[in-house]
């Protein structure tokens, strides 16, 4: 009898976990090069230009501040050289705020100095690496998204810190649950074994939660996001928003000895002699997130809190909408906290800001910001205004005062897209008109569009002479109706696809423009290999049994598990004493932690590090039974069973729509 249900079943569910130590962006096979800019784009930038504030360069003064050493060949091959080709001055293909903001995070290039005791490495990843001096050595706080980033930035630091680079890493903190902060980690303790790792509340369930029930989808939407498959010229990426990009290589995650904060929103903990004070901030930016503020040295770490610039309330890619209130309360509590005596701000991304007024300034326009967002969103929405119209209504009502600073620009997350989680997060997708209560589904939907219209000739006539005046709003969601209905209409692709790069580069968002060039890249080719691999083998050790299987039940067909009507089975994790019942009813897959095996048809017996093994290809459930590592007993075909029912999700699915129906 076949004993092997783990490998035909959750090998293949995790078959692209095996794959991720190589955490890369592959650039497209073909030569793809985007079209110029419109008349109408270059006016339309050249516009905005003019109402920005480029005598404002403060910011640019911070970010070059106390450059100790540039980055040498070995560690600037990281990332730098893939963008050198931007140009002082804008071209009409780039918005010319994204513009600014990516030469500003051009400067990034080097050991900096922080103040007495704190410096950072940056422009070697998305994030900065920072080293705080302690009694015996140096604690890393933040360790970039790559084992390889991390190491060579740290190897990079040491040679180059004005004093104290022969002593040790002897700990290390992740501020929260985003792999730029704690990916790097595997390579910090390659260097300094020793390491003793400290991470915000609950931080490891949810790393291992994030990305895991909708993993697929949001893998496949975070390829437009950030541009994966577009080339870097400026008809493609441009910048990262929080930093020039993401390194490559492997991501790791070691798991923290000692997490804070699980008492309460504050925690005062000497590490190696230094006192720190950690404020938790879970559910702004992060679902676990801390900052942490340094008596001694007057300085305050916000963590993602703030950068040069506003973030996601909503993440394009896709993820649970975060909170703009907490966001914006939390940063009030820093200032109340820590405001009258703090003299040096420092973060995950951007530079450091120095002076205890510049500070308070600071702090108080990113809390406005957030509040702004979810303050005015309900106001407006109180008034009627639907989740469509939110977008462009919020940015008529920005005050002067938000609106010609630099650091709450939309570069990241956007006045338009934030508005609209706000909404979400209180009031729904659904915006009570009955119109959009129960609308077709999006082809049939179209092909009665197209057919109201006039049919695909009349709209496309319609849609030229709009595309001649500018108009690509419209325009866009005319032909997306076109193309849905009919997807080899090659003219109407083509017109879409024209639209979609213009629109793109007149974003002021990296990811409103990934997302618009992506999207006329794919109509006019097709999809292009190059999306980011999202999970590691570091990651998927910490999975729990609960969690995997309830990934698992997200793809079980219904209908086929239906058929099989009652299937029950225990499974039992001797190493770290667990058990998980698990029930196939009613076409659903339901699991529970029990602390004794129930009534089942099956029971199960296998070391939860041998399941790890399995999902990562290195072990056959056939295998280890055959060694006695493993013991099944009942209906051995049980799981056989359920695992017929999973089904195989496809990580290409159609976003635009594709040329081969």
């Amino acid at each position: 009898m076949k004993k092997s249900f783990i490998s035909m079943s959750i090998i293949s569910c995790f078959s692209f976990n095996a794959l991720a130590a190589q955490h890369e962006h592959d650039h497209i096979s073909v030569s793809y090069e985007g079209k110029d800019a419109t008349q109408h784009t270059a006016s339309a930038n050249r516009a905005m230009a003019k109402t920005l504030n480029f005598d404002d360069t403060t910011a640019f003064k911070q970010s070059s501040k106390n450059l100790i050493a540039e980055l040498d060949e070995k560690t600037a091959a990281i990332m730098r050289s893939e963008f050198e080709y931007l140009t002082e001055k804008a071209p009409d293909s780039i918005n010319p705020s994204l513009h600014r903001q990516a030469q500003l995070n051009m400067v990034a290039n080097g050991l900096y100095k922080v103040r007495d005791g704190i410096y950072q490495v940056r422009g070697t990843d998305l994030s900065n690496l920072t080293l705080i001096r302690s009694d015996n050595g140096w604690i890393a706080y933040d360790v970039l998204l790559t084992k390889e980033a991390a190491k060579l930035s740290l190897e990079f630091a040491m040679k180059n810190l004005p004093q104290g680079g022969e002593l040790p890493v002897v700990a290390m903190i992740y501020s929260h649950s985003h792999a730029d902060h704690f990916g790097g980690s595997r390579g910090v303790q390659e260097l300094y074994p020793n390491v003793k790792v400290y991470g915000s509340d609950n931080i490891t369930k949810e790393i291992v939660d994030e990305n895991v029930l909708a993993g697929n989808a949001m893998s496949r939407r975070a390829a437009y996001q950030y541009g994966a498959t577009l080339g870097k010229h400026d008809h493609g990426i441009v910048d990262a928003a929080l930093g020039k990009g993401i390194s490559k290589g492997e991501i790791t995650y070691v798991k923290p000895d000692h997490t804070l904060n699980g008492d309460g929103k504050w925690e005062t903990l000497t590490i190696d002699g230094l006192e720190m004070i950690f404020m938790d901030a879970s559910g702004t930016e992060g679902a676990s997130e801390m900052i942490t503020y340094i008596p001694s040295m007057k300085a305050l770490w916000t963590a993602e809190l703030t950068y040069q610039g506003m973030h996601n309330v909503y993440t394009l890619r896709g993820a649970k909408v975060r909170d703009a209130q907490k966001w914006s309360k939390d940063i009030n509590e820093m200032i109340n906290a820590f405001g009258g005596e703090v003299q040096t701000l420092f973060a995950s991304h951007s530079a450091p800001i120095w002076g205890n007024e510049a500070i308070n300034d600071f702090l108080r326009l990113q809390r406005d910001n957030y509040g702004f967002v979810h303050n005015q969103t309900l106001r407006l929405a109180n008034q009627g205004v639907t989740i469509q119209d939110i977008g462009d209504a919020i940015q008529e009502v920005i005050p002067e005062s938000i609106f010609k600073a630099w650091h709450t620009n939309g570069y990241h997350g956007t006045y338009s897209h934030n508005a609209k989680a706000v909404y979400n997060m209180y009031l729904g997708y659904f915006d009570m008109n009955p119109a959009n209560l129960n609308p077709l589904s999006t082809h049939p939907e179209a092909v009665k569009f197209v057919e109201y219209m006039g049919g695909a000739e009349t709209v496309m006539d319609k849609a030229q002479a709009d595309f001649a005046q500018g108009e690509y709003r419209f325009v866009a969601t005319a032909l997306n109706k076109v193309v849905m209905a009919n997807p080899g209409n090659q003219s109407a692709r083509q017109l879409l696809a024209d639209t979609y790069e213009q629109l793109g580069y007149q974003a002021e968002g990296a990811g409103w423009r990934n997302i618009y060039l992506t999207g006329a890249q794919e109509l006019r080719i097709g999809i292009q290999p190059g999306a980011p691999k999202t999970a590691s083998a570091d990651i998927i050790s910490e999975m729990d049994l609960p969690t995997l299987f309830d990934f698992l039940a997200v793809k079980v067909d219904s209908l086929k598990a239906a058929k099989l009507g009652l299937i029950t089975m225990n499974i039992v994790t001797p190493d770290n004493d667990k058990i998980l019942y698990i029930e196939m009813s009613n076409g659903n897959l339901s699991n529970i932690e029990v602390t004794k095996t129930k009534k089942a048809d099956a029971t199960l017996t296998v070391n939860q590090n041998d399941v790890t093994r399995i999902l990562l290809g290195k072990a056959k459930i056939n295998d280890l039974l055959d060694q006695g590592k493993a013991t099944m007993t009942g209906d051995k075909e049980a799981f056989n069973k359920i695992a017929s029912t999973l089904v195989e999700f496809d990580s290409n699915f159609e976003i635009v729509p594709l040329n081969d129906h």
